[in-house]
């Protein structure tokens, strides 16, 4: 099989046949999002993500402490009273589900915050490569 026949056996014919197309890259106005043909990038939303990360993770940690502090001196204001072991299980259990969603989060952060920067050096450098490149019209009067 050709290079040539394996991509459109992978991707559809080319001409008028069906195609496989980013929503984004369509030339068609009602084809969905974008529709310009250009591909927009924004690291707005992977740095917002992480800060949401982060405040989850911080409210996290503020819920399980308040849980903690809510708890003290049952044991003994209720001694004796087979509910008290029932309570404190399942304050256990809660205090481990905080802390691990909190620690989940410090992770998530961080790996959001490493993705934003690097798409957004990335584009720096794609930027940065294209200078000095003219599109179709520019330029033109230099020649």
């Amino acid at each position: 099989m050709s290079y040539s026949e394996r991509w459109q056996e992978l991707f559809g014919p080319t001409g008028n046949g069906p195609a496989m197309r980013l929503a984004s890259a369509s030339n068609d106005p009602g084809a969905g999002a974008g529709g310009t043909g250009n591909l927009k990038y924004s690291k707005g939303p992977w740095t917002s993500a992480s800060g949401t990360a982060g405040d989850l993770r911080t409210r996290t940690e503020t819920s399980r402490s308040v849980l903690g502090r809510g708890h003290e001196g049952v044991e003994a204001g209720a001694a004796g009273l087979s509910s008290v072991t029932a309570l404190k299980a399942v304050l256990t259990s809660w205090e481990e589900r905080l802390k691990t969603v909190r620690d989940e989060c410090e992770q998530l952060k961080g790996t959001l915050r490493t993705v934003a920067t690097e798409i957004g050096e990335t584009e720096t450098a794609i930027k940065t490569s294209f200078k000095g490149v003219h599109g179709p019209g520019e330029g033109d009067e230099k020649r």
